[in-house]
């Protein structure tokens, strides 16, 4: 399996980042990994109340593990009409994509949650509309305001947004240490690391929301600015856990 971890990586797709809507909007909310938890992306977003004038960011992940992928796609298809939408690609979402022409990365696939998400499609892959497959494609592979940056996974210091490679962007996890600051000096939001504990990580430079919804933590929004901060857990219960820090 690492040999063929390795070889995924590798494969990674290139999505292209777009133009930076965020000069105008009155809030920048992040969303952590939702992993396939429908009912607490739901709950979360009646708290948020998004309007047009927001601008959220979700992180990547958002199938996989949890019963409800084919759920929270739908889901995110609305909010594009609701606010201003930046999805990012998380690692599962690329295996989804692979798994569509791979039968080798199919299997891997299938040992990292895509059996939960076929089973919110019916049970094939052939069964995932075109519409979800398409917004899992348009996703982008970061994006960055005046302040912040937000990737999915991880990243590399000394590079530029646009030259991170995808091993970090998608697939490597935070280490016990602290980042070094982005040679930006832009404050880094970041999932994928998943906080066993439900609380939000905050290192100097970086903030990590995956909460582990599709585990026994929460679903995690936060307004980057102001740091204001809704959770619910996977049943759609309120939840608001103390930050955790490192050094």
């Amino acid at each position: 399996m690492v040999r063929l971890l390795s070889w995924l990586t590798g494969r990674t797709r290139q999505v292209a980042a777009e133009p930076n809507p965020a000069s105008n909007a009155d809030r920048i909310i992040a969303i952590g990994d939702i992993h396939g938890c429908a009912q607490a992306l739901e709950r979360l977003l009646e708290q948020i109340e998004p309007t047009p004038q927001d601008l959220i960011v979700t992180l990547g992940d958002y199938v996989d593990r949890g019963p409800q992928s084919r759920q929270v796609i739908e889901r995110l298809l609305q909010l594009q009409k609701e606010c201003q939408l930046i999805p990012l690609l998380g690692n599962h979402e690329y295996m989804l994509l692979e798994a569509l022409t791979q039968q080798t990365l199919f299997n891997f696939w299938m040992q990292c949650g895509g059996r939960q998400t076929l089973d919110s499609y019916g049970g094939s892959i052939d069964q995932i509309p075109t519409e979800h497959l398409d917004f899992i494609r348009n996703c982008r592979r970061y994006f960055e305001t005046d302040n912040h940056l937000f990737f999915h996974a991880n990243f590399a210091p000394e590079l530029a947004p646009d030259k991170q490679p995808d091993q970090l962007l998608l697939w490597e996890h935070l280490g016990e240490s602290a980042l070094a600051p982005h040679q930006s000096g832009k404050r880094v939001i970041l999932g994928h690391t998943p906080q066993l504990n439900g609380s939000i990580l905050h290192q100097e430079h970086v903030t990590c929301l995956d909460t582990y919804c599709f585990g026994n933590g929460c679903l995690t929004a936060m307004e980057v600015r102001s740091l204001e901060t809704w959770q619910v857990n996977k049943a759609g219960i309120r939840c608001l856990h103390e930050t955790s820090s490192a050094c």
